[in-house]
């Protein structure tokens, strides 16, 4: 819709006529005929299309005057006789309009005694008016807008309140605006209910001819550097959220590698392998780091489980695939194509099935519940208490068994919290033996009620450390012998960043990793020196370990033996995995064993 500009205080230039203020309110009214016209009112126009004549002939009046041609002095206006009648209503005033009826209205213009003017002079001032120029945006004149400017032209007055006309014979206040009023005073006027807009600028700072006028009742452009520093620094407060979060949630994945272990599947570091095919007393494998380890191991599937011996010389090997002796099938088939993985454990089941060695299933009362166990008696009363590690079961102290049972050493194969039928601790983590250890105490507490005099310590992987921290910590240390450690975790750190590694996981959050097992955990800081310590560590302690460990790295072993070479003897096993030491060459490992053992037997 075309708006309408508000009409000036004084003739428009070229016009006889031009705008006059009501003797009544003093409201500005237009006059686009001379006196001598009758005056109409068209009350087919719209209410809208009359406010936005009053906007627009209000932004024309603040046009600079001097590109206006000049115009004939102004009329004396005539008091008015009375309310203004509508076209067609004689002398009856328009509904709704106040003001005292003093008689019948003088022939010629309506409510005035002014002379009728030609009809024929009204197209020539409505041309003139639509002549003036528009600014930019208004220049494009619809047939909508044109109809508007046709009926308030015909009605030849500015709409507003009828109490806002000024009455005949009162003083016109002074206008403190050189070019007449504000376009915000004009806008209140004419149109209550607009928004009122600040007022024009100083006649100083008018715009020239050559440059379009301001619209009236725009709005000025408001000041929104302050807004726009608040949405920047909200933008980067929840920028640098979002991005703790998600660094927080991937700290937490990645800690789950070494928290959240089972003895049902493989550790991170272990490759899967792929059958290629299989012969009578062979098996094809494919080539891997893995698939060329010396020694024997246990070949577990999704429902199987084998055990491969050593590589065979001598037979078709490619260059992708590995051929191992095939010594026995567990249970299960091995088919082309079946994933699999080497474990150190070649046994599964229980001693009776898989040994033929008579054992008894005994439960032992722990922290958190019963802790299921299997016991071999022995004709000593030296007890060895065998604790598994990170993915494996009690299935794995079965390596070791046989062994142990010809030295006629009782043996207790622990199922500390977490395992399969024993109880789960609150937060379901694994705590690298940190709280563990109460268990390998509850089962010491277990051997000496049952007549055990000394209890030695075997341990492979996180069982290592629970046997360092039972020593170290528990009530009843005095009962303890000796410690065997197979590939101890003595830096949790270090085995959580290889556990995590393992999993392809950004060296960047690594340290996301650790800071998020040490708080989900309760983990302390490494603790090698305290280990060291020999006010902690008194008993005779042997270490077997390998530089080919990836989870525990061999490093920390060997500071341990070179701190207490008084009470600690290492043993190097080259090319062995982790908790493995075993499997490459079983007679020099139980050699050794033997060794150390038979002292403290």
């Amino acid at each position: 819709m075309l708006p309408v500009p508000a009409a000036p205080d004084r003739p428009a230039p070229g016009t006889p006529g031009g705008l006059r203020r009501s003797p009544a309110t003093g409201a500005a009214r237009s006059r686009v005929t001379p006196a001598s016209s009758p005056r109409r009112r068209d009350t087919g126009a719209p209410a809208h299309a009359r406010r936005r004549l009053a906007a627009r002939l209000a932004s024309l009046r603040h046009r600079d005057p001097a590109s206006r041609p000049s115009s004939p002095p102004r009329q004396a206006a005539a008091p008015r006789r009375g309310p203004v009648p509508r076209p067609g209503t004689g002398d009856r005033p328009a509904p709704g309009r106040r003001g005292r009826a003093h008689g019948p209205a003088a022939p010629g213009r309506l409510g005035t005694n002014q002379p009728a003017k030609a009809p024929r002079r009204l197209p020539d001032r409505l041309a003139r008016v639509l002549r003036q120029p528009l600014p930019g945006p208004l220049a494009p004149v619809s047939p909508r807008g044109l109809a508007a400017w046709f009926a308030v032209a015909r009605g030849r007055r500015l709409v507003g309140p009828p109490a806002t006309r000024r009455r005949a014979g009162s003083r016109r206040r002074a206008d403190p605006f050189p070019g007449g009023r504000s376009p915000a005073a004009a806008a209140a006027a004419r149109a209550p209910r607009a928004v009122p807009v600040p007022p024009g600028p100083p006649a100083a700072a008018r715009p020239s001819p050559s440059s379009p006028a301001p619209l009236a009742g725009l709005r000025g452009r408001r000041d929104t550097d302050g807004v726009r520093t608040v949405k920047a620094a909200a933008a980067a407060v929840t920028a640098v959220l979002a991005a703790g979060m998600a660094s927080v949630a991937a700290g937490r994945l990645a800690s789950d590698a070494a928290l959240k272990t089972t003895g049902s599947r493989p550790l991170p570091t272990e490759p899967r392998l792929t059958v290629h095919g299989t012969a009578a007393g062979q098996i094809t494998l494919t080539r891997d780091l893995a698939s060329l380890r010396p020694g024997s191991y246990g070949l577990a599937g999704d429902g199987s489980h084998a055990v491969v011996g050593p590589v065979l010389a001598g037979t078709g090997h490619t260059a992708d695939t590995v051929v191992r002796r095939l010594d026995r099938v567990t249970h299960g088939t091995l088919a082309p194509g079946d994933s699999v993985w080497l474990t150190p454990n070649l046994h599964v089941g229980n001693p009776r099935t898989a040994l033929g060695l008579d054992h008894a299933d005994v439960d032992v009362p722990g922290e958190l519940g019963t802790l299921p166990a299997w016991f071999l008696p022995g004709n000593r009363d030296v007890w060895v208490i065998a604790v598994h590690g990170l993915g494996t079961t009690r299935e794995h102290a079965m390596n070791l068994m046989g062994f142990l049972n010809g030295r006629h050493l009782p043996v207790l194969a622990l199922a500390y919290r977490g395992d399969l039928g024993a109880p789960r601790p609150a937060d379901g983590l694994n705590h690298f033996g940190e709280t563990e250890w109460r268990d390998v105490d509850a089962a010491i507490r277990h051997a000496v009620r049952h007549g055990a005099r000394r209890v030695i310590l075997l341990g492979w992987s996180t069982g290592a450390t629970m046997a360092l921290r039972a020593a170290e910590h528990s009530a009843v240390r005095d009962r303890i012998a000796g410690l065997v450690l197979d590939s101890p975790v003595l830096s949790w750190e270090a085995t959580l960043r290889a556990l995590a590694r393992a999993r392809h996981t950004p060296p960047p959050l690594l340290p996301l990793a650790v800071r998020a097992a040490q708080g989900r955990a309760g983990l302390h800081a490494d603790r090698v020196a305290e280990i060291t310590d020999p006010e902690r560590l008194d008993v005779p302690t042997l270490i077997i370990h390998g530089p080919g460990d990836r989870v525990a790295p061999w490093e920390f072993s060997r500071m341990l033996a070179e701190r207490r070479p008084d009470r600690v003897a290492l043993h190097t096993v080259p090319g062995a995995p982790h908790a493995a030491m075993w499997n490459p060459d079983p007679e020099q490992y139980e050699e050794r064993l033997r060794r150390f053992l038979t002292p403290l037997m």
